[in-house]
Formats: C-alpha cells, structure tokens, sequence
C-alpha cells in the first residue's frame, strides 16, 4: 500500500518519468502501487476545515500549520474517564467498502507518555458494540501511525442455517464487525487518564484495498456440504490445502526431508538453554536470575534460557456434528477406524451452550490418515523434531502429556482450582471466581498437585506450573463486592465481615464511613446489597488485595510442598488491576500474562521488577480457507508471520521477559471447537496437519538469532 510517507516521493518524481518516458511509462511505474493498495482522505485539514464541526468531551483543539502539513492538535484533561474528540463524517457517512483500515498520523507533543485510541463507529455505536477500536503508544516527541482495521460486517448466515462459529463462511464476520458502508465517525481519545496529555493528528486517510478473505462464499450453489473430508472449507482452493488421501501422505515424506536437512539451532544445549554461553550454577532444574540488568531463566545445566514456545502441541480440538448432518462430505467420523475421533464434549458458550452434544476430531482423523495405525507414537517423535527444527525450546501450556513426558523439549505444566466453591457474588467471562478463604479451595490445590507425583512434579525437564487461566479479577473492588453480594454463609463474605469489625468495632463506625443503615454486624452478613463503591473504596481495594494475595500464597505453598524444583508461573492473567498484579509479584517466581496485542516493546508491569512471560499471544488471517482471524488480525500470511517476528523480538528486548508462547499449535476446527464456538486461523499448522511456512519461516529465523538478540544491550 502507499504509505503517507511514500506520496511526496511519488509527487516528487513523476513528472521526472512522465518527462523522459512518457505517460505509459508513468503508469507502469505506479501500477504496482496502484493495485497493491488505495488511499482516500477523508478529513482535511488544511483545505476548508471547519474547526466547530470537532466535538470536544474534556478536551480542546487548534490547528497548527507546518511547511509540509496542517494538523489538529487536541489536548486531553483527565476529568472523564475517555477525553477526545469527535470527527463526524463529511456529508454524514463515509462508504469505505472498497478499504481495509483507517490510518492517521499521530505526534505526541506533551511531556509524558500517552496512549492514543481510534473508534471507527457505525450508528448505534457505545464503545462496544457497533465499532471498532485500535489504540498506539507514543513517547514524548514520537510519532507514528496508529492504524484501525476495518473488519467487514458478515452476511446472514444463508438464513440460520448455519450457527456454532465465531467466524462464518459468508463474509469476515465477528463480533468486531462494522458495515463499512455507513461509517458515521471517528472518535479520538485517552482511556482513563491521570494526567492531561497533548498530541496532534493529521494524514486522516482510509487505506488499503480490501480483500474478500479466501472463504467468502459467492458462486457455491449448492451450499452444503461445505466442509470435505478433511475438515477444510470445501467451496475455495488456496496454497497447502488438501485435496486427496495420496497428497496428504505425500506431505509426511516431504516434510521428514525437510525437518533432516533442518534441524534447528546449533548452539543450544539438550533443554535449548545456550550452550556456548555463560555457565551459571547447575542446579539441575530450572529456575530465574537476573544477569547484565536482564531477567532469565537458567536451565537445568546451568545455561542461560529464554522461553520460545507454544500451546496446545497435539491438542486435537473436536467440533460438534450434532444437527450439521448436512455440512459434511464424505463424513470420516462414519468408517469404523476413525470412530475413534467420535465423543462428546460440553459447550459453555453459543448455540450449544449448556449441554454435551456430540462431536468428532478432524485433526484427529488426519492424524491416523498420515500417519498410520502407529500415529501417536510416530506423532509424536515428529512433534519434537518440528519444535527444535522451527527453533522453539518449549513445550507449553494445554500440551498432551503424552508428547512432553518424552522429556525431548522442556515444558511447563498447569493446574487449575476445579472442585473449589465459588464465590457466588462474582461474575466473569470463563465463570465464577474461587473462594480462596473456604477450605475447599486449599484442598483443589493440593489434589492438583499432587496428581502430578509421578509426572511433571520434580521432573527436570519442568520449567514450572501455571494456576488456572484468564481469572475474572476485575478492577480494583470488584472481587470485595462480589463477596458482600454473596450469601451470608459464603467464607470470603465471612472473612471481609470479619476484617471490618476488627477495623471499626461497631456497626455504627462502619455505617457512618460507608454511609450505610446496617442495624448489626450480622445484618450486614445478611445483606446483598453492594455499597457506595466510592464512600467504601479504601476497604474494598483493601480486602481485593487480601484475596489476591491469599490465592498466589496458597498455590505457591502448595508447589512448595509437592514440587518444591517448579517455578511457580503465576495465572496467565487476561484482565487485571494494578493491586493483583502487585500481589502476583510478591508470590510468583514468574508473573504471567496472555498478551494478544502487537507489540510488548512498552509493557510496563506494575509489580515491580519481576521476570514476566507471555502465556499467549496470536495473529491470524483468512487467505487460507478459515472464517475468523483470531484476536489479532493481519492482511495475510505474510504480514502474519512478520507480526509474529516483530513481537518476539520486542520481548527478547525487554528486560523482563523470559518467554513467550504462542496459542496455539494447530488451526481451531473449520467449523468452531465445541466448549466456546471459536475457529480462528490461529496455528503453525492448518487442521491437515500441513505447516504455514510463512510463520515456521518467522520462528526459526527468531530461533536462530533467539540468545543474540536477547544478549545485546538495549
């Protein structure tokens, strides 16, 4: 595409070529940049802007001229929870169908750091629903381009008969779709600031050609079957597909030849850690230190190791086949050897929600198609040579046990709190939240624990446990009056209750700081009803910090006790506040994040100087036959792998970091795994078991440059 940048220099020199080639000359000239990409402005600044028709909520604006550019330049308050502005669309609406982002120049001009969002909105729109948002860091005096996809809004699922998927076959589709055809405005903004901030913004242009994705279905008549054999889309071709039993074998023969001739890093030791780098204390398991102002982990011989991985190796996803009898040819799930693919599984989210419906593994079935009988001990030999030939030295969360008690690839290992009561005044994407202070929580734990005696507990090849996943913290309070909301019985309602008489003594004291009418300490254990959040602030933060620190110190005892050799990796924290983080520094030996983002180069934790890792993290696109993009979108496979390359290098850079992993190994299924409908093109394999060599191509280059880069001074 043509970057802002790029056209003073196609002004420049035209009429130099026009000149001396003449005009067929100029257009084979330009043409590659023509059909690459297209450019609209869509706000002027320079040419008869009308300064009034700007909306300002907590924030003022100017324009500013410069030889080159006009720009408005916006300063924030910090008074309201998102200061900025509003550009409404010029003539009502804009069409931007034929377009697949909007870009705008944006300068931070202030003193301190700020964070710049852009909401693309279509009527209705409430910061939610109806819009689309991307957001860029800027330090004092920087500038770049902050960039917002436009996701294009899908079709109409041919009627209702189709359903279970986060992405559809019939357009982009997603819950971040907009009809791009009726954008009505964007809207400028600072989240939740603590300070005022000042930055400019000029180049306001739709960008980009957009692209249909490979699936979209225009000429397939009929419909259904949509899905082969296989499990791939069946109405669109593209590079790596499957076409015949003989292909798909064919590929084993090939690959194996391939993974020989490359074999992976030639300076790592057997756990991957850098052989021919500096020798720390051999401890015979892995553990952290802080070496030239950078945290690491240390492998079990001493050697420095920084945690290049992936989840999910060999989880083979089902998808339920339950009312879709129509959906798929030549069904594999029928002949008596792949029945084996055939079970059940239950759905928390979407159509099927509530219930164990029936499902069946493509991946699967593939599997025992390529490989043989003899498929998951030949898969498994093949998993390990993939890992260390794509340059990655971690086998991590959600892996089959069966691929990583081979001790070839360290590992990490999980568990979670199941069977522990719940706090039922809480709420969260994944379900509630554990009662820490009930006995059963303690008791989940250790259980956890301990079935994994004979396993990964004390296994050198270990590198430590996560607990749970994506915990529902919420902010600061949330936790606190999720306790007092619950029944009187509830063990963290007891707890909190119990801390504020020994804060205030009487009834009377609490009443008069909450502003509450409680006649007695027991009626307030009786009450449900959540205080004045602001009049109550001090002791909710107070007793969500306690909690916290209450859950990482009885999971960190618990690894103590059973696996004293394990880190202690912390909870892969999705959505957290600063106070839980804090708590997570003081008990965890790594804290761990899911970071589905672009770039880690400015992620500042809040816990202090802690070694951090990325227990997920994604891109995705839909040139290859899948219907969803994943949390992360990307143009193409190309710009995907080059993501990928960007992001870890932007954490081997960072001090803190000693690992990333992404999610996952293998494509969700075609038509959406069963527990919560996603089916995102999201693997370094397709659901055929075929490698997208963009992305291997990105992870070995990573592989090989993994301990240089890590070792330069910033």
């Amino acid at each position: 595409m043509i970057a802002p940048d790029q056209k003073p220099l196609c002004r420049k020199f035209y009429p130099v070529i026009r000149q001396r080639t003449g005009w067929l000359a100029l257009v084979i000239w330009l043409s590659p940049l023509l059909t690459m990409a297209a450019w609209r402005p869509l706000v002027d600044f320079a040419n008869g802007f009308d300064l009034k028709s700007v909306r300002c909520s907590d924030a003022t604006v100017v324009l500013t001229n410069f030889a080159t550019r006009t720009a408005l330049h916006i300063r924030t308050g910090h008074n309201q929870s998102w200061p900025g502005v509003t550009l409404p669309a010029v003539g009502g609406h804009w069409d931007l169908s034929a377009y697949a982002a909007v870009w705008l120049q944006v300068r931070n001009i202030g003193t301190n750091g700020v964070t710049v969002h852009c909401r693309v909105d279509n009527p209705g729109a409430d910061g939610t629903k109806h819009c689309v948002t991307e957001s860029l860091e800027l330090k004092p005096g920087q500038a770049n381009t902050l960039k917002v996809r436009l996701a294009h809004e899908a079709d109409n699922k041919l009627g209702g008969q189709l359903f279970g998927m986060r992405g559809y076959p019939v357009a982009a589709g997603g819950s971040d779709a907009l009809n791009v055809s009726n954008i009505t405005q964007l809207v400028i903004f600072v989240n939740q600031p603590a300070q005022d901030h000042c930055f400019e913004i000029s180049e306001l242009q739709a960008a980009g050609q957009h692209t249909p994705p490979t699936a979209w279905v225009t000429d397939a008549q009929p419909f259904f079957p949509f899905i082969d054999t296989f499990g791939q889309y069946r109405h669109k071709d593209w590079p790596g597909k499957v076409h015949s039993l003989a292909e798909l074998q064919e590929r084993r023969a090939e690959e194996s030849a391939e993974l020989a001739a490359n074999a992976g890093p030639s300076d790592w030791d057997k756990f991957g850690g850098l052989a021919k780098g500096p020798q720390l204390p051999a401890t015979g398991f892995f553990r952290t230190e802080k070496v030239d102002g950078k945290w690491w982990l240390v492998d079990p011989a001493g050697h420095l190791f920084w945690s290049h991985g992936i989840d999910c190796v060999r989880m083979l996803d089902a998808t339920p086949v339950e009312e879709r009898a129509a959906w798929f040819a030549d069904f594999p799930g029928e002949p008596a050897e792949a029945r084996e693919f055939l079970s059940s599984g239950y759905a928390l989210k979407g159509h099927y929600a509530g219930r164990n419906v029936q499902t069946f593994s493509f991946a699967g079935a593939n599997l025992k198609r390529k490989y043989g009988d003899d498929w998951r001990q030949q898969y498994a030999d093949t998993a390990h040579l993939r890992l260390r030939s794509w340059g990655l030295n971690t086998i991590a969360n959600w892996s089959d046990s069966s691929i990583y008690l081979r001790r070839r690839t360290a590992y990490t290992d999980s568990i979670g709190s199941h069977g522990a009561k719940l706090i039922a005044g809480s709420e969260g994407y994944w379900g509630q939240f554990p009662d820490v202070f009930d006995a059963s929580f303690t008791t989940a734990v250790r259980h956890a624990l301990e079935s994994k005696t004979n396993s990964s507990a004390n296994d050198p090849w270990c590198i430590g446990y996560f607990s749970d996943n994506e915990m529902s913290w919420g902010n600061e309070t949330a936790l606190a009056l999720g306790a007092l909301q619950s029944p009187p019985e509830q063990a963290a309602k007891r707890e909190f209750v119990n801390d504020l008489k020994a804060k205030y003594s009487e009834i009377g004291a609490l009443n008069s700081a909450w502003g509450t009418r409680h006649a007695s300490w027991d009626e307030l254990l009786a009450s449900r009803t959540a205080p004045d959040k602001v009049k109550a602030r001090k002791d909710l933060v107070a007793f969500g910090s306690k909690l916290a620190e209450t859950y990482f110190r009885i999971v960190r005892e618990a690894i103590q006790t059973v696996a004293p050799h394990q880190l202690y990796l912390g909870c892969r924290f999705a959505w957290v506040n600063d106070e839980t983080a804090q708590a997570a520094g003081k008990y965890c030996d790594v804290v761990s994040y899911n970071l589905y983002r672009r770039s880690l180069a400015d992620f500042k934790f809040p816990g202090g100087d802690k070694p951090l890792i990325v227990g997920e993290f994604h891109f995705g696109a839909l040139d290859r036959g899948l219907f969803h993009t994943g949390l992360v979108a990307m143009e193409n496979q190309a710009s995907r792998a080059e993501a990928y390359r960007d992001y870890v290098l932007g954490a081997l850079r960072h001090p803190q970091f000693v690992g990333t992993h992404w999610f996952q190994w293998q494509d969700e299924p075609t038509t959406g795994r069963v527990y919560d409908e996603e089916n995102y093109q999201i693997g370094f394999l397709d659901i055929a078991d075929t490698p997208y060599k963009e992305t291997i191509s990105a992870s070995r280059e990573i592989g090989e440059r993994l301990y240089k880069t890590r070792l330069e001074r910033n």
